[in-house]
């Protein structure tokens, strides 16, 4: 199998008005899941890596090998990309080096100018090799590897001078935060969001922290640019909750319920169906 670079399939939903879900993966269980998931919704998808992900599945070349492997497995026919997310400098060249077809290079916690130089040399080298890139601007709330913020909206004047340097897609701080929305979240600055699409010349946006925004937010930031939506804790929550009430139930205990297989099985399970459900939200689904 060829895995693809995330451009083209972003340029489609930007034209086409919908958005393709980043969905990140952490072990075999997340990628058979998530690629059975965009099979059966006939919806391109993204795997996003974090770097922590990276090295908690022994390594960016393992992890595209077993995602080449699994793929190559269950037949999988819809467009697949396999993306580093939140990658610092050195990160995004070894996941290009290992194989991976798309690297976020996240410089959003350096001085802007800095933030500028070591884009541009991320660009100029993974475009080189064909590899799509992401680029962030402002502050994605909360804290992912490391990396913390308050969620700094970020500055449309700003988003223009990193588009301009020929990135493919940009993660830009709209109000958005990673893990769960607490219960006086704001929502989502759609008022930035309009003036970071102008600003931009109208290439694909991000969404980072997908997770638990209502439905309506979603669409609309959908309808002012965003053409890419990242998922983790959704998929983390409901894998979680049904291996719980696996467990709860005493199922681990009957015969050989404890054979990771079975204990494992109904949350692969609610990761597919999740994913498929929000391939249906975004509008990406039958769209491969």
């Amino acid at each position: 199998m060829v895995l693809v670079s995330a451009k083209e399939m972003l340029e489609k939903a930007h034209a086409g008005h919908y958005a393709v879900g980043q969905f990140n993966i952490n072990n075999m269980e997340w990628i058979k899941s998530i690629l059975a998931a965009a099979e059966e919704a006939k919806s391109p998808v993204i795997l996003g890596v974090s770097e922590g992900a990276g090295k908690y599945m022994a390594g960016y070349k393992n992890v595209v090998g077993m995602v080449k492997e699994i793929h190559d497995f269950l037949g999988v026919s819809v467009p697949v990309a396999i993306h580093l997310d939140h990658g610092s400098y050195d990160g995004a060249k070894k996941a290009i080096e290992a194989g991976f077809t798309s690297v976020m290079f996240d410089g959003s916690h350096f001085p802007f100018e800095e933030n500028v130089e070591k884009s541009k040399e991320i660009i100029a080298y993974a475009h080189g090799k064909g590899i799509s890139v992401e680029c962030e601007v402002g502050g994605i709330g909360g804290e992912e590897d490391g990396v913390a913020s308050m969620g700094e909206l970020a500055c449309p004047e700003e988003c223009g001078k990193i588009a301009s340097l020929g990135v493919d897609f940009l993660a830009a701080g709209i109000g958005n935060i990673h893990g769960k929305y607490p219960e006086n979240w704001a929502g989502l600055n759609f008022e930035v969001l309009g003036k970071i699409q102008e600003a931009t010349n109208g290439i694909p946006l991000v969404l980072h922290g997908g997770s638990g925004i209502p439905a309506d937010q979603v669409a609309k930031a959908i309808a002012l640019g965003v053409s890419k939506i990242n998922v983790n804790t959704e998929l983390q929550l409901e894998f979680a909750a049904a291996t719980r009430k696996y467990v709860e139930a005493g199922k681990d205990l009957e015969g050989k319920g404890y054979d990771p297989r079975k204990l494992l099985a109904p949350g692969a399970k609610a990761i597919q169906e999740k994913v498929v459900a929000m391939m249906k939200q975004f509008g990406s689904a039958d769209k491969a």
